[in-house]
C-alpha cells in the first residue's frame, strides 16, 4: 500500500466546514492492492485475483472490486475532510466503471449539508480515472470533529505479499504431461507418504513405494492416505530401500528419486556406490530455487545440502549444475554471482580466491551457459543500489539469478533465512546424477514440497540443455 506522504495531519471541526468545501485525493491501483485487500478481507474471487480467469486484457481491466475505490473516499473523509476524529455513519455509492491495475483514480468529497444537532455532515462524492471518467458517485454522512487536532502523521508500514506465482508456473508446466515412474526410498513416516501422495494427486509423478510394507502401510494409515493404487516393494530396512531404489532408476523404472524418511548420507551412499550407483561424470549438487517476495526473479542456490567443503573443481560442477537447472527454467542466460564476505580478492580468504578462478574458467569454457561475476557480497549481488554504491558494474552486480555460496553451512544458513524470514517459497532438487534426486525435509510446507516434484519432473523428461 501506499504510504503518508504528509509531514503532519491536520482535521476540520465541524466549525471550521462550510457548504462547498472539498477535499481530494489521488492514488493509483497496483497488483499489490488487490492482493492486500484480498488477503485482509478473505475475499477470493478469482475475477480479483487470478489472470488465468478472464481471456487477454480483461483482467488488467475490470479486477478491481468497489472496495478500493469506496477506500479512497475513506481516505479522504478520515485525513483531510472532516479529517482525524470523524466518524464514519453511512454511504449510499453507486460503482459506475471498472477500475484496474494501472488506473489513476482521483476521489473527491464535497460538503453538501451540515445538521448541527449532532455535528452531522452531508458530503457528495466522486471519484474519476486518469481519462477523466467518472467511476464512483454517491454520498457519504460523517460526524465531524468538536475539537482541532494537528500532529504528525503515521508512516504506514510497507506491506510485501508472495502471490506464489512460480510455485503457478511450475505446476502449470507440468499439466497435460505424463508423471514420472519415482522411486520414493523408505516411506515410512507420515511426512514422506504424504509428500508422495500429494504429488500424485497432483499429477506430478506416479510413486513406487519402496521400503518395509509393514512401516509404509502404518504411516499410510497414520496420515489418512490410501496407498492402494501405489506399487509398493517390500525390503527389510532403509538401506536395502535405498538399494532397491536405485536399481529401479538403473533398470529404467523409475525416472527420479524421492527420499523418505532415511538421513541424507544413506540415501547418498547408495547413490553414489561404484558400478551399482547412479554416478555421472560430475559433482552431485543440490540446487535451490527461491520465490522471494521482496526479489523480482527466481532466485536460485547452491550448494546447501550436499557439499560440506566444495573445491575448486567441486564448484565448477556445482554451478554448471545450477546453470542447466536455471536454464530449464526458462532462464536463457543466468547471471551467476559467486558469493564472498567481500568483493575484492584476497589472498586470505579463499572464496575469494576460487571465486576469480571460477570466473576464469568460464571464460576458457570450461562452465558454460551463464554469466558469472565474483567475488560478490551478498548485498551487492542481489541489490542495485549496493552495487552502485560499492562502483560494482556488470550484468551480473545486484541482479543474480543464482547464488553459489562458499561452503555448506553458508548455503543452509542462507536457505533457511530466505524461507523463514523472508517468507520465500522454495523448490530443492540434487542434480549430477544419473537422475534428479527430490530432497525435502519435514519442515517443508507442501507448496515447496509439490514444487520441487515439479522441478525434478521437468529435469526427468529429459530437458536438461
Amino acid at each position: 500500500m501506499h504510504p503518508m506522504t504528509d509531514a503532519m495531519i491536520e482535521n476540520r471541526p465541524y466549525d471550521e466546514i462550510s457548504v462547498g468545501d472539498s477535499a481530494s485525493l489521488v492514488r493509483t491501483l497496483e497488483r499489490q492492492d488487490i492482493d492486500l485487500f484480498a488477503a485482509v478481507s478473505g475475499d477470493v474471487n478469482p475475477s480479483h485475483l487470478d489472470p488465468d480467469y478472464a481471456a487477454g486484457d480483461l483482467f488488467h481491466k475490470v479486477v478491481a472490486h468497489g472496495m478500493w475505490t469506496a477506500s479512497l473516499i475513506s481516505a479522504v473523509l478520515g485525513t483531510r475532510l472532516p479529517g482525524p476524529g470523524t466518524l464514519y455513519l453511512g454511504q449510499d455509492l453507486r460503482f459506475l466503471a471498472p477500475v484496474g491495475v494501472g488506473d489513476t483514480v482521483t476521489a473527491t468529497v464535497t460538503v453538501r449539508e451540515k445538521r448541527p444537532d449532532k455535528r452531522i455532515v452531508l458530503l457528495d462524492c466522486h471519484c474519476v480515472n486518469q481519462e477523466g471518467r467518472e467511476v464512483v458517485r454517491g454520498t457519504a454522512e460523517v460526524r465531524a470533529p468538536a475539537a482541532k487536532v494537528r500532529r504528525p502523521a503515521i508512516e504506514l508500514p510497507e506491506v510485501r505479499l508472495g502471490r506464489h506465482e512460480l510455485y503457478r508456473q511450475l505446476l502449470a508446466r507440468c499439466l497435460g504431461k505424463d508423471p514420472v515412474p519415482t522411486a520414493v526410498i523408505h516411506p515410512c513416516d507420515t511426512h514422506s507418504v504424504t509428500s508422495a501422495a500429494e504429488a500424485s494427486a497432483a499429477g506430478l509423478i506416479t510413486p513406487i513405494l519402496v521400503g518395509p510394507s509393514a512401516k509404509v502401510k502404518a504411516a499410510a494409515d497414520a496420515a489418512g492416505v490410501d496407498i492402494s493404487a501405489f506399487h509398493l516393494v517390500d525390503v527389510p530396512h532403509s538401506h536395502a530401500a535405498a538399494a532397491e531404489a536405485v536399481r529401479l532408476v538403473r533398470a529404467a523404472e523409475a525416472g527420479l528419486l524421492m527420499k523418505g524418511s532415511l538421513h541424507t548420507d544413506e540415501m547418498m551412499t547408495a547413490v553414489v556406490a561404484g558400478e551399482s550407483g547412479l554416478r555421472t561424470g560430475r559433482r552431485m549438487s543440490h540446487v535451490y530455487l527461491f520465490d522471494v517476495p521482496a526479489y523480482p526473479r527466481p532466485l536460485l542456490v547452491t550448494d546447501a545440502a550436499i557439499n560440506i567443503a566444495p573445491s575448486l573443481e567441486d564448484k565448477r560442477d556445482i554451478i554448471q549444475n545450477a546453470i542447466d537447472l536455471a536454464r530449464v527454467l526458462g532462464i536463457v542466460l543466468p547471471k551467476v554471482a559467486i558469493l564472498s564476505a567481500v568483493e575484492t580478492v584476497n589472498p586470505k580468504l579463499l572464496s575469494t580466491l576460487d571465486a576469480a578462478a571460477l570466473c576464469k574458467m568460464a571464460d576458457r569454457g570450461q562452465i558454460t551457459g551463464g554469466v558469472l561475476d565474483g567475488p560478490l557480497a551478498f548485498d551487492n549481488a542481489v541489490s542495485p543500489a549496493a552495487a552502485r554504491d560499492k562502483g560494482i558494474t556488470g550484468p551480473v552486480a545486484g541482479q543474480a539469478d543464482i547464488l553459489v555460496v562458499p561452503d555448506l553451512v553458508s548455503g543452509n544458513m542462507l536457505a533457511k533465512q530466505l524461507t523463514f524470514l523472508a517468507g520465500a517459497d522454495a523448490a530443492g532438487v540434487v542434480m549430477g546424477a544419473k537422475v534428479p534426486i527430490i530432497l525435502t525435509s519435514r519442515a517443508d510446507g507442501e507448496r515447496t514440497r509439490l514444487a520441487s516434484c515439479a522441478v525434478a519432473a521437468e529435469l526427468a523428461r529429459g530437458i536438461v540443455p
